[in-house]
């Protein structure tokens, strides 16, 4: 059992797109076991990886690997929470951000604003926590909130989009990522999913862009999503374009011809990784998570 749970554990604490460098330069061991000799062999058989051994009870080492992961969700609602504030007041979550993560007790990972997270570890191991919180008697406050915090992030955004275009019917949006983060094609409770499920119940019309997703063919929303292999493609004749998964791609677009492929220049920035400000110098209505929405300048002002 120790061995078992050991080995679930490791797996847990490696990223994906990393998982090589992760797996032997690792934060730290956790070694969860209920007998000494157990314990000694699986700290002998990590003996040539770069990481502290925390030795423990196989319970303990469980609930490691659930708390760690959903501290860092919390986190991310956290900010995606504070993202929401701002934008109701004027200030700016990034510049929030950076100054907040000055502060060594609290650090800058993980207080990115944006569509919220996603893949198999952090929505998994939150629920699981929670379960396991429920099924001693306990309600886990702290976490159904977070929860529901992040379910509710994407439906936010959709919200947003419609409130610009004034409807959603028969608009045409591309989605400019689908896997959950990049540098992998994992699809697993991307937020893509529930923005594309949720603008086509509103009577948009879907195309996408992403260098490494393979949804399923004929798999919901995909089936009735136009796919593309650029982003050239993905915006020709596009109402709006949601920039839904950070790929560093996105940074090298030029946007300037992207303008003038679009039916309406409006993007929304759901990872806030590119300069609004440039954006509606290039004539952009440039929306984003946690900051004012630009409208665009001089000769392609409103």
């Amino acid at each position: 059992m120790g061995v078992r749970c050991r080995r679930r554990a490791e797996a847990e604490f490696t990223a994906e797109g990393r998982a090589v460098a992760d797996f032997l330069h690792p934060d730290r061991i956790i070694v969860g076991s209920t007998d000494e000799a157990t314990m000694g062999l699986l700290t002998e058989l990590h003996a040539g990886v770069d990481g502290p051994v925390q030795r423990m009870d196989v319970a303990s080492a469980e609930m490691v690997k659930l708390a760690s992961n959903a501290l860092l969700a919390t986190k991310i609602t956290f900010i995606n929470e504070i993202a929401t504030v701002c934008e109701a007041t004027g200030a700016d979550v990034t510049q929030v951000a950076d100054a907040v993560g000055v502060d060594h007790r609290l650090g800058r990972h993980f207080l990115n604003a944006g569509l919220g997270y996603g893949g198999s570890c952090f929505p998994k191991d939150s629920r699981a926590l929670r379960a396991m919180a429920s099924n001693t008697g306990y309600s886990f406050q702290l976490l159904n909130a977070v929860i529901e915090v992040n379910d509710l992030q994407p439906r936010r955004a959709v919200q947003r989009l419609k409130h610009e275009l004034g409807t959603l019917h028969e608009r045409r949006i591309a989605l400019l990522g689908m896997t959950f983060k990049p540098g992998t094609d994992d699809m697993r409770e991307a937020p893509s999913t529930v923005l594309a499920s949720r603008l086509l119940a509103e009577g948009a019309s879907l195309t996408s862009w992403d260098p490494m997703a393979r949804p399923a063919v004929g798999t919901p929303p995909w089936a009735a999503t136009e796919r593309h292999s650029t982003v050239a493609e993905a915006v020709t004749g596009a109402d709006a374009a949601v920039i839904v998964t950070e790929w560093p791609q996105l940074r090298e677009v030029d946007w300037v011809a992207s303008r003038d492929l679009m039916r309406r220049p409006l993007l929304f920035d759901g990872r806030n990784m590119l300069d609004p400000t440039a954006l509606s110098r290039a004539g952009y209505t440039c929306m984003s998570i946690g900051r004012a929405t630009t409208r665009p300048e001089g000769l392609y002002g409103s």
